[in-house]
Order: C-alpha cells, then structure tokens, then sequence
C-alpha cells in the first residue's frame, strides 16, 4: 500500500505549527520552561500541535468529564481543560509533586485551575477510585509506558458510549516495528491489544511521536 505521508522537516513542521492554532503566550512560556529547566525531560512534554488537537477534539467531543494519565508540567491537562464544556472537570493523575508544581502555575496563570483536579500517587489506584458507571466523555493517556495496558483496562469501562481515549507515543520513534527496549516492546504489544480490543474503534495517527484514538462503543 503506497502512503502520502510525508517526513517533517524542522522547517514544515514550524509552518504546520503557525498554520494550525499557534501556541499562544502561556503555551509558549511553559514549553520554554520545561526546556530550561527540565532539559533531560523535556521531551515528555506534548509537541505544539498535540496541544491544539487537544483543545480542537476537546472541544469537538463537547467534553464534561475527562481523565488525564500523566500530567507532567501541564501542557497537555491545559490544552484538554481549555477545551471542556460549561462545567466540565478535568480529573489528572502524577507522581511527581515537581513536575506538577510548574503546571500549577500555568494552570493559575491560563484561568482553567478551577477545571482540574490534581490527584498525586499512583494512577492506577487513582484510576480505581473513579465511578465504575461509564461516565467520562475523553480520556489521555501518556505516562509510564508499561502501565499503559492497566490504564486502559480501568478507563475503558468508565467511558460512555461514544467517549474518546488518546493515547500518546503510540510509535516510539518508530521502534514498535523492531522494539530495542522494554518500553518499545510494551508498546507493541498494547497496540496489539488495542487493535484486538471489541470494546473500541481505534485510528493510529501520525501525530508526533504516535496518537491512537479510541472511540469506545
């Protein structure tokens, strides 16, 4: 099968970024600080246009109830909260009171802190204590990548019929197709799950490092 996509060069990719709801201010300031100060993590962060699609789909999906595995420093949770309906809640789940700091303020200074709450410790524990009814309309998922299977077991019974999963890093830099690491190979095969899985419709896009969408029926 001959495909269209096409590699992205730093130049194509700076002009898809300003063609496609730029970062604003606040967006910026928060990428420059998580580089600055976090240069070996940096890369955790979701790319700019990541955050757009967050916000575009968000808003897509009329989105009141959402559930984000792996916060980081905010720049994902901001771009879901920005995108949620009238009185929609953002329920985050990190281990890392440092990391989370810096999203703190970036929440404070974006206005949507009053949308999230942040739960710190396991998510998968966090992820139990949520209403078993299937009541969350988007759900993200981009964290420790071998806990990816145990979150998508708790999250994919609490979504309502029609309800999406994002799932980031879905590629790995490529290496699903020859996994190198531990990481690669669990990624591989949550693929496979999710492909098999009867419960979702799944699409693969090739969106940064990889973005699965689920929408569950």
């Amino acid at each position: 099968m001959t495909t269209k996509s096409i590699p992205l060069t730093n130049e194509l990719h700076a002009y898809l970024v300003a063609h496609g709801s730029p970062p604003d201010e606040i967006i910026r300031d928060l990428a420059e600080e998580t580089r600055s100060v976090l240069p070996e993590h940096a890369t955790m962060q979701v790319a700019p246009e990541q955050a757009a699609f967050l916000t575009f789909l968000t808003r897509l999906l009329g989105v009141r109830q959402a559930v984000e595995v792996g916060t980081f420093t905010g720049l994902s949770s901001l771009a879901i909260a920005r995108g949620l309906t009238e009185g929609g809640r953002l329920t985050c789940f990190d281990i890392s009171e440092e990391f989370t700091g810096i999203a703190r303020r970036y929440w404070e200074r974006a206005g949507v802190q009053d949308l999230i709450d942040l739960r710190i410790g396991p998510a998968a524990d966090g992820l139990r204590e949520l209403p078993h009814e299937r009541h969350l309309d988007f759900a993200f998922i981009d964290a420790d990548k071998t806990g990816y299977p145990i979150y998508w077991a708790e999250l994919v019974p609490r979504m309502r019929p029609g309800g999406v999963i994002a799932v980031d890093n879905v590629l790995r830099g490529g290496r699903v197709i020859a996994p190198q690491d531990a990481n690669d190979r669990a990624i591989a095969a949550f693929n496979d799950e999710v492909l098999a899985d009867v419960r979702v419709d799944p699409v693969m896009l090739p969106i940064a490092d990889g973005l699965t969408l689920a929408r569950v029926r």
